[in-house]
Order: structure tokens, then C-alpha cells, then sequence
């Protein structure tokens, strides 16, 4: 299902109009979970930290034990392409992907060297301004490495993902605050999470069960040269309940102002305010 609008893709050496079909029946990928995707952002005629979503694409694949076949610049270059068909005032998401063909003789273990490719563009509009969400509490966690390809942006993790959203949503919230497997704050179901509590800024320690993404790694630069204190600990359940500001980063929004978390309510704040303008300006300078 395409979830936005204007769609191209980027498949067998060439661009087709519209949401091309990519993948056969028979593919590793589609029915043993071989998939694995970024997701980057034009918008105001800017690619931010694309070549990081590139690289990390390829890791993925690797942490899914299927071979990249692109590299970072190939991809840049093929996107740039691909781009020249939307105006400077539209907003792309940018979805390279990869998944496994083959399987070896037990059919589980992807073959080296037999990897799909794709790009993805669509427009998505970023949220409007104004926009924010409240967070609920799930039963469902992040797994730990153990237990699931946590150091992957992989397919195979996302039904997880949707589950924690049904349940909360069930519940009248947009989004679910996710713990990790020591039952501590990992992030939310969507995005990375941050809190703001006498000044300083707090966003969980990335140990190993969730992605720390790249935007997250982007505000706590920006933030930090900014002067703002900037600390990755281990967070709870009621140091977020105690915070004065929640927002959460993520690509698709990139900051995105969390008003309410089960009965607690929060203003828009200035330090969730501070981490948004920071952002921007340093795209405008790209």
C-alpha cells in the first residue's frame, strides 16, 4: 500500500512512473522477511544527512546477512536523479531497499550476492505546523539483539511496531512509548524520544535495542553547539512523567512536540522549540 502521493521507482537500472511491482512471489525476501529499507527526506530542496541513510541502508543489509550492491554514492547519484521530477517545494521520502532472492539449501539463509534493489520516491507532506501527539503506555517491547535483528532498519520488525500503535490507539493515543527488555524508556513505536527537565535535554541511551537514529544524532549535535546540555542515560517510565517538555525525532517530522503521556499533560516548550529551529537552520546552510 503507498502511503503517499506522486510516486516513482527506481528499479533494473532505470525510473518508472508509479509504484512498480519489485518483487516475485518466490523471493527470499517475500516470504522469509529479507527486507530491509532508510528512509530520508527532500524537502525545502534540501536532502539532509542523505548519504547517512544511504550508508546505513547498507549496513542494514549486512546485519541481515544479504549483500549490498550499491554504495553511497551510487545511490546519491541515482536519487539526484530521480528527484529532478518533483519541484523544489515538494516533499519526498526517500526509501532505498534491499532484500534477499535466493536462499541457500535450507532455504532460511539468504545467498550471499543474490540481493533486490529498489528506490522508492513519494510525496509525503511533513506534519503541519502545529501538530503534536500524546503517548501511551504498551505491553509490547523492543527486543534485544538475542532476540531480533535490532542492529537492522529490517521489514521484520515492524509488525511489532504496529501492534504497540493498535494497542494504544485503542486506548485514544497516538503513539506508544516503548520500553526496552530492562523495562526502561527505549523510544517510541515511530521515533527516537526526548525529554526536557530544568534545562537540560535527556533522550535514552542507545544500548542496543533500538535504532539511535540519525536525526536523533543530528538535534544532539545542534543542540549541544548550541549550548544546550545534552545527556544520554537511562531513563524511566516516571522520569518522562516528571519532564517539563517531551518531543519526539524522527525523519518523516523531524521533531515532533509530545503533549500528553497517559494522564500527564505537557505545553510545547522551548527547548522542544530550540531543538526544531536548530534543526532547520542547519538544513537551510546544507
Amino acid at each position: 500500500m503507498a502511503t503517499g502521493s506522486n510516486i516513482r521507482t527506481y528499479f533494473e537500472g532505470r525510473w518508472h512512473d508509479g509504484d512498480a511491482p519489485i518483487m516475485n512471489a518466490a523471493d527470499h525476501g517475500a516470504w522469509l522477511g529479507s527486507t530491509v529499507f532508510d528512509g530520508a527526506r527532500f524537502v525545502k530542496g534540501k536532502s539532509p544527512d542523505l548519504d547517512r541513510h544511504c550508508a546505513r541502508v547498507n549496513a542494514s543489509a549486512e546485519a541481515l546477512m544479504i549483500t549490498p550492491t550499491r554504495t553511497v554514492d551510487e545511490m546519491l547519484e541515482i536519487i539526484e536523479e530521480g528527484l529532478t521530477a518533483y519541484g523544489p517545494d515538494a516533499a519526498v521520502y526517500i526509501r532505498p531497499m534491499y532484500w534477499g532472492l535466493d536462499g541457500d539449501a535450507t532455504a532460511i539463509v539468504p545467498e550471499p550476492g543474490r540481493t533486490g534493489f529498489a528506490i522508492c520516491l513519494e510525496e509525503i507532506p511533513m506534519a503541519p505546523e502545529g501538530a503534536s501527539v500524546t503517548l501511551g503506555r504498551t505491553r509490547f517491547r523492543r527486543p534485544v539483539m538475542e532476540d531480533a535483528v535490532v542492529n537492522a532498519k529490517a521489514g521484520c520488525l515492524y509488525p511489532n511496531n504496529a501492534r504497540m500503535l493498535r494497542e494504544v490507539r485503542a486506548r485514544g493515543f497516538g503513539n506508544a512509548l516503548v520500553a526496552d527488555a530492562m523495562g526502561n524508556v527505549a523510544e517510541s513505536a515511530t521515533a527516537n524520544v526526548f525529554i526536557a527537565k530544568d534545562g537540560a535535554v535527556l533522550t535514552p541511551v542507545a544500548n542496543g535495542t533500538f535504532l539511535a537514529g540519525i536525526t536523533r544524532a543530528r538535534h544532539i549535535a545542534n543542540l549541544r553547539a548550541d549550548g544546550v546540555e545534552v545527556i544520554e542515560t537511562v531513563l524511566t517510565f516516571d522520569d518522562v512523567a516528571a519532564a517539563d517538555e517531551v518531543f519526539l525525532s524522527g525523519n518523516m517530522n523531524k521533531v515532533t512536540p509530545v503533549t500528553g503521556f497517559e494522564d500527564i499533560s505537557y505545553q510545547v516548550g522551548p527547548l522542544t522549540k530550540r531543538a526544531r529551529s536548530l534543526y532547520w537552520d542547519w538544513a537551510a546552510s546544507l
